[in-house]
């Protein structure tokens, strides 16, 4: 990315447009790329922080902006942010944490021919996840936390993971994450993937207009797919109806695969037996929305995927030992 001055052979500084957040944590290990690299950074109400100080909105022209989860805790300038990448002329690269890219902003984005690459990031956090929620419903842990709080020495049977079948639909990095963990306990994984490339790790692969005859058979259900015009709507009342009593949903893809209204209508009748939901199709979610109350749902504000560190796999952390850098 890096470009040479017209008049010489030095190289033009590319600059890199992160949050304070990012920068005071992340940018040692940014600025090791190369000297050409400046670093420019956010601050919560917006401004913008380079190495000789404040820089103006008029001269700000980052080649590469760098978004990180930061950005969505309260407080943080994310509208401004994005902004930055959807109209400066000087954008080439956006590096977006999101794992999808339904969101309008990203069709501006990538319409003004900007690159754009997505985070995967949240796949061990996001498949770690789902196995908590899976094995809290099959062991009913509520039921040992209850007693331990009412002072209660009561034992209770639970199902194991061993030999259920989850059918896992979207094979992206975050469905393959789920896959490779249900699998190491023991379970069939059934996937559902438009185009597979022959190395899901998945005993079975299966197209999604084959869906409806998998469901019965099907434990756990995980979806794990993008929010498209073919995912609309996925879990409609007859998705529901197919499937089999006493299993459970698992929502990680977005909140527009999932019909609101026939889910719960069915959790009603009892099947599913239980629907995890880290994403709806409103958030937050409103207050008085029958999710918060419904006793066969469990709701988390779209937090799967907020794993503290991803490590290498010789265990040592990815990031170098924080501290701030030297802006403004």
């Amino acid at each position: 990315m890096p470009v040479r001055d017209g008049e010489s052979s030095r190289l033009t500084p590319v600059d890199v447009l992160v949050t304070r957040t990012t920068a005071d944590r992340f940018g040692r290990d940014i600025l090791a790329v190369g000297a050409d690299v400046r670093l420019l950074a956010m601050e919560r109400d917006g401004g913008i922080v380079g190495p000789e100080g404040p820089v103006a909105s008029d001269d700000l022209a980052p080649e590469v902006v760098f978004a990180t989860a930061d950005l969505f805790d309260e407080g943080q300038p994310v509208i401004e942010f994005f902004a930055v990448a959807a109209t400066n002329p000087a954008v080439r690269w956006f590096q977006s944490p999101a794992a999808g890219t339904d969101h309008p902003v990203f069709a501006t984005i990538v319409e003004r021919g900007v690159r754009l690459s997505t985070g995967h990031s949240q796949d061990v956090p996001i498949a770690e996840f789902v196995l908590r929620a899976v094995l809290d419903h099959r062991q009913d842990a509520a039921a040992w936390r209850l007693a331990q709080a009412a002072g209660e020495w009561r034992a209770h049977e639970f199902r194991e993971v061993l030999g259920s079948t989850w059918l896992v639909i979207g094979l992206g990095a975050i469905g393959s994450a789920v896959a490779v963990r249900a699998r190491a306990f023991g379970a069939t994984v059934i996937g559902v993937r438009r185009h597979p490339d022959g190395d899901e790790p998945v005993d079975e692969m299966v197209a999604p207009d084959r869906i409806g005859s998998f469901l019965g058979a099907a434990d756990v259900v995980v979806l794990a797919a993008p929010g498209t015009v073919e995912t609309e709507s996925l879990v409609d009342a007859a998705f529901l109806a197919a499937m089999s009593p006493g299993s459970m949903l698992v929502n990680v893809g977005r909140g527009s695969l999932v019909d609101e209204e026939a889910l719960l209508a069915a959790l009603d009748r009892g099947i599913p037996d239980r629907a995890v939901l880290d994403v709806v199709r409103r958030e937050p979610l409103p207050a008085g929305h029958p999710f918060w109350t419904h006793p066969r749902v469990v709701l988390t504000p779209h937090s799967s995927a907020g794993g503290r560190r991803p490590v290498r796999p010789s265990g040592r952390p990815v990031l170098r030992e924080p501290g701030p850098l030297p802006l403004g």
